[in-house]
């Protein structure tokens, strides 16, 4: 028995909507009102897991960006991740919370938690869940944990109170909501563009507005 879910198709809309659903549920518990840019760390105790960031050597197959140890309720992320741009740091745990989220049963998890502590471990497959480059239907795992994070730091009403604000066209804008998301500026251009906000023509840097 595997604590990982086996790959399924989850519709974009599935997974906004646990995205909404955690940030509902943390603006209704005083202690974790979201605020933003929104700390991924804090997201992460409300949903009862620790975070500890650590070197994690690569392995034979490779680099490790992060692990999730789902019986400890425990996320590891390479600290490698601190030389890139500002803002990884958020996305890359967030996307981890997306794996959590998604793909870590975690009802099988607490009943083998249980069975470890009654000292039966049996066929329990106990190895930690690893985030890397990979292909085939790991690589749509990928994209779904980083659509999770792409609507848990960016939620839709949060962006749309900032484009009221902001000139969607002007690169300064969209740097300054960038700095207001804690994201990176990848992210938040990809964001808008699948919102359809926006439209940037390869190999051009000029910003038009798309049917908003």
């Amino acid at each position: 028995m595997s604590i990982i879910k086996r790959y399924r198709y989850i519709p974009d809309s599935e997974i906004e909507a646990k995205a909404n659903n955690i940030l509902k549920r943390m603006q209704e518990t005083p202690k974790y009102i979201p605020k933003w840019p929104l700390d991924a760390t804090r997201v992460a105790e409300f949903l009862g897991l620790d975070v500890v960031w650590d070197r994690i050597p690569p392995d034979a197959e490779g680099q490790i960006a992060a692990r999730i140890l789902p019986l400890e309720h425990l996320i590891e992320i390479n600290e490698d991740i601190l030389e890139l741009p500002k803002g990884f740091e958020q996305s890359t745990l967030a996307h981890e919370l997306g794996h959590w989220e998604l793909h870590i049963d975690q009802k099988t998890a607490g009943q083998f938690k249980e069975l470890i502590k009654q000292g039966g471990k049996g066929e329990i497959d106990m190895q930690p869940f690893l985030c890397r480059a990979v292909s085939g239907q790991l690589q749509k795992m990928e994209w779904q944990a980083q659509r999770f994070a792409s609507y848990l730091l960016m939620p839709h009403y949060i962006l749309e109170q900032m484009a009221a604000e902001h000139d969607l066209t002007k690169w300064s804008h969209l740097y300054a909501m960038q700095k207001d998301l804690g994201v990176t500026i990848t992210n938040l251009k990809v964001r808008l563009r699948q919102l359809n906000w926006i439209i940037l023509p390869p190999g051009d840097n000029t910003i038009d507005m798309s049917l908003k």
